[in-house]
């Protein structure tokens, strides 16, 4: 059984472009503790998984730390946590931040342009690598976090530092969300939308826009890097990047699947992407090919 998306985070997801529209408010789900920032390794830490440990050391067998980004109006412990604990469990070191928030207002991330928060996290990445001795880090992202991820092999500088990316329902090539930017392209235009998102202190929704200045960047010459292996994985009944064919990277090397692909009866939704079993039986396929395993029981996913 699917675990189900907290109900505040669900019905931010999917009224993220109506508020902003609508020049309504949000609000946000209570803290939770920050990760601890990077310490010395410990001599004697021992190589097993773990969640935000910087004392943790990669394994043999999963030689490269997993760094989780998780998407608009989220934090690093609501959106890929379960499957940063499913990871954790079968020995990955594992590390997530909540990035793109305000100083003032920590309690919701994914806020700031792409540009800037791909800066936050490829500090965040170096820092994993100079506490675990891992030459490489493998990147999961969902939602503006799996476009956070993309973005980030691209344009940080930082290619031979990564080892995979992992995209799960990435706005790659800008999403309409299911055509109501259309209609507010229409009705206000597109810089009244902008500034909106902006007022809103929302700016990453001009970014995964089609045409944001996010989605132009990617876009501009190959999006996937020599060396990285990439994988992006979408659901044919994702409600919010749509149309769903935007996720995925249609380039040499890129592996492209819908979730039906594998579960054909699988319903699941943008938010329930995150959750679904089916998901991260695919995302660990992705992390460790020499391990991948068909699905041959698949699991019910949220349609929302």
């Amino acid at each position: 059984m699917t675990a189900t998306a907290h109900p505040v985070r669900r019905w931010l997801a999917r009224a993220a472009l109506p508020v902003a529209l609508a020049l309504a408010a949000t609000t946000a789900p209570a803290r939770a503790a920050e990760p601890a920032p990077a310490a010395a390794p410990a001599p004697a830490a021992a190589a097993s998984g773990g969640i935000n440990d910087f004392s943790c050391r990669p394994s043999a067998a999963h030689p490269e730390p997993v760094v989780l980004l998780h998407g608009t109006f989220a934090t690093w412990y609501e959106d890929l946590n379960y499957l940063q604990a499913d990871l954790a469990a079968r020995g990955y070191c594992t590390f997530a931040l909540t990035y793109g928030a305000y100083e003032g207002f920590p309690l919701v991330g994914g806020l700031k342009p792409v540009a800037v928060s791909s800066v936050e996290i490829k500090e965040y990445v170096e820092r994993v690598r100079a506490a675990t001795g891992a030459a490489q880090v493998s990147v999961v992202g969902h939602s503006e976090g799996g476009l956070q991820a993309l973005y980030l092999a691209k344009t940080q500088g930082i290619q031979t530092h990564i080892k995979a990316v992992v995209a799960i329902a990435p706005p790659t090539h800008g999403t309409d969300a299911a055509r109501l930017v259309d209609l507010g392209d229409k009705v206000l235009g597109r810089g009244t939308l902008d500034h909106i998102a902006a007022t809103l202190g929302i700016p990453v929704l001009s970014d995964e826009f089609p045409g944001g200045p996010a989605i132009v960047t990617l876009n501009d010459g190959p999006v996937a890097q020599r060396g990285i292996a990439y994988t992006i994985i979408s659901s044919r009944y994702d409600e919010l990047v749509t149309p769903t064919e935007t996720a995925f990277v249609r380039e040499p090397g890129v592996d492209n699947r819908y979730v039906q692909d594998s579960c054909p009866l699988d319903p699941v939704g943008h938010i329930g992407e995150a959750y679904d079993l089916n998901v991260w039986h695919l995302v660990r396929g992705a992390l460790d090919p020499s391990r991948a395993t068909p699905l041959l029981i698949c699991a019910v996913g949220s349609p929302g």
